[in-house]
């Protein structure tokens, strides 16, 4: 599996496997603890959760997904804003780990700003990380400013990453935050490759510059999709359940776009002409 590099010198695959959503209908249960096992044995060994994912319902998930199995995964959840205090990140931060069955995160994150100061969060997450609880700390649906006023606080330095909505049409980091994140080394964790809902999905999937890229690789618009994302140099975290889905996405690692594929997606999906609110799902 291809990697990048974290600023803490640890290195993060490039394609994983999203949660969202998972936890949440216990007749799903076992298709999900099974797709993300199938994920890990295609060597997608990235999962990323969440303490909000069906109130750690998608932690537990996982936890049977990957038992026998920790040390071949990068693990990451996230916690909630109102839960990220001093004092109430290390015992949400203790939550999921029990819930996942593990005794350490590969990366945790602030999910996305709230109204606690973040200086109170980066000092829970510094504590965490001194007792080995995590590898690594970041931020997620921080804008550029956001992510400014982060890196100038006590451990902003320390900030790994910043996982934001980016895909073919929600363009706007690339105005601002996906430049400045390459100038200071780090890496973009991309959720909602291919849109969240079914319906937005469809009007995106159905474009003719998709499926007729996706025709010449003898792909889904859904692979091309993915395939550009990495192209992109960030980080990917596609969510499935269906076997075929799963593959796929494996599988839209190894297509390689070329320069002309790369142009006709611009002028379908035109990148931002000025400064963008960042999307967030």
């Amino acid at each position: 599996m291809k990697t990048l590099k974290l600023p803490s010198g640890k290195s993060i695959p490039v394609l994983g496997q999203g949660t969202w959503r998972m936890g949440e209908d216990a007749a799903k249960r076992r298709t999900e603890i099974d797709g993300l096992s199938l994920g890990l044995d295609l060597g997608m060994n990235l999962i990323d959760t969440a303490e909000m994912y069906g109130e750690g319902g998608a932690e537990k998930v996982v936890a049977e997904a990957i038992e026998g199995r920790r040390e071949e995964v990068f693990l990451v959840s996230k916690v909630y804003p109102h839960n990220a205090s001093a004092k109430g990140a290390v015992e949400a931060c203790k939550r999921s780990l029990e819930r996942l069955k593990t005794d350490y995160l590969d990366l945790y994150l602030l999910h996305w700003p709230g109204s606690v100061a973040l200086s109170e969060t980066l000092a829970a997450f510094q504590t965490l990380k001194k007792e080995g609880l995590i590898l690594d700390y970041g931020v997620s649906n921080f804008d550029l400013k956001g992510m400014q006023k982060a890196m100038s606080l006590t451990g902003g330095y320390e900030i790994a990453t910043n996982q934001v909505m980016y895909n073919l049409v929600n363009r706007g980091i690339e105005w601002d935050l996906l430049p400045w994140s390459a100038e200071n080394g780090l890496p973009i964790m991309s959720y909602s490759p291919i849109e969240s809902s079914p319906r937005d999905q469809k009007g995106f999937l159905d474009r003719p510059a998709l499926t007729g890229i996706a025709e010449q690789h003898n792909a889904s618009a859904a692979q091309i999709a993915i395939a550009w994302l990495i192209q992109q140099g960030v980080v990917v975290i596609p969510k499935a359940s269906d076997p075929k889905h799963i593959r796929e996405n494996r599988a839209a690692l190894d297509i390689v776009l070329s320069t002309d594929e790369i142009t006709l997606l611009d002028q379908a999906f035109p990148p931002p002409q000025r400064r963008m609110p960042l999307a967030m799902r």
